[in-house]
């Protein structure tokens, strides 16, 4: 019986020749086309989305830059200090530039002229910006307050002069003003009184005397009034400007 040659099962594999580093199959050289080709770089939404993000907020920056060196405006300041209940003197304000950011309130530089001859409704201070509501019509006394007019004598007011805005203590004297001992009249205050001066008169009257008006509290009105008809006052200044 003869033999059968023996049937092939499956499929036979061949793995391609190993490549050396030179790039070469080992007896031939590699086709250049069989080369893998580059994948395609994948783009990110999220990477695109963010630079999209940051060139935005780069605008808005520089927008908000141009804006508070660009929006200056000449609006009104204090210059000099102006107690509550004081009129304000053309030589209390100016004009200067500034960047307003919103929401603040100012008066405009336009207005100047309109601010001198008003009453301070709160106390001023240098170098700040003047609002409308640091402003008021009513003119002083203020509530709690009256205004009370004290004759002193030129000699007995300080050589440096009194000031609207200057605060005092009006003190009885023992003597009518430049005279010495008790002239026997009864002292009306009991203790000194402070006041705001609001005004000076040095225009000396036919008696001799300069006129202050001063801004005392309600309550101390009468007695300053009665003390200073006598001329048995004095007023010690405790404070420039307010």
């Amino acid at each position: 019986m003869s033999k059968q040659p023996p049937t092939a099962i499956g499929t036979a594999y061949f793995p391609d020749a190993d490549i050396p580093s030179n790039g070469q199959v080992a007896g031939r050289a590699r086709d250049p086309a069989r080369n893998l080709r580059g994948l395609p770089r994948r783009r990110r939404p999220a990477m695109i989305a963010l630079a999209v993000a940051m060139a935005g907020a780069g605008v808005l920056a520089s927008t908000a830059v141009y804006e508070r060196t660009d929006s200056q405006v000449p609006v009104v300041m204090v210059t000099a200090a102006v107690p509550a209940g004081a009129v304000i003197s053309a030589a209390d304000v100016a004009t200067t530039d500034v960047s307003v950011a919103s929401g603040v309130h100012v008066i405009p530089a336009s207005q100047l002229g309109q601010v001198a001859g008003q009453t301070a409704a709160v106390a001023l201070t240098p170098g700040t910006l003047l609002a409308p509501a640091d402003l008021t019509a009513a003119e002083p006394p203020g509530p709690g307050q009256v205004l009370i007019a004290v004759p002193v004598k030129p000699e007995s007011l300080p050589a440096s002069g009194l000031q609207p805005g200057d605060r005092v203590l009006i003190a009885a004297t023992p003597g009518d003003q430049g005279q010495s001992g008790d002239s026997g009249q009864a002292t009306s205050l009991q203790a000194p009184v402070a006041g705001l001066v609001e005004a000076v008169n040095t225009v000396t009257d036919e008696d001799g005397f300069d006129v202050v008006d001063v801004l005392v509290p309600a309550s101390a009105g009468v007695p300053v009034a009665a003390q200073a008809s006598t001329g048995q006052i004095a007023l010690i200044v405790t404070k420039r400007g307010g």
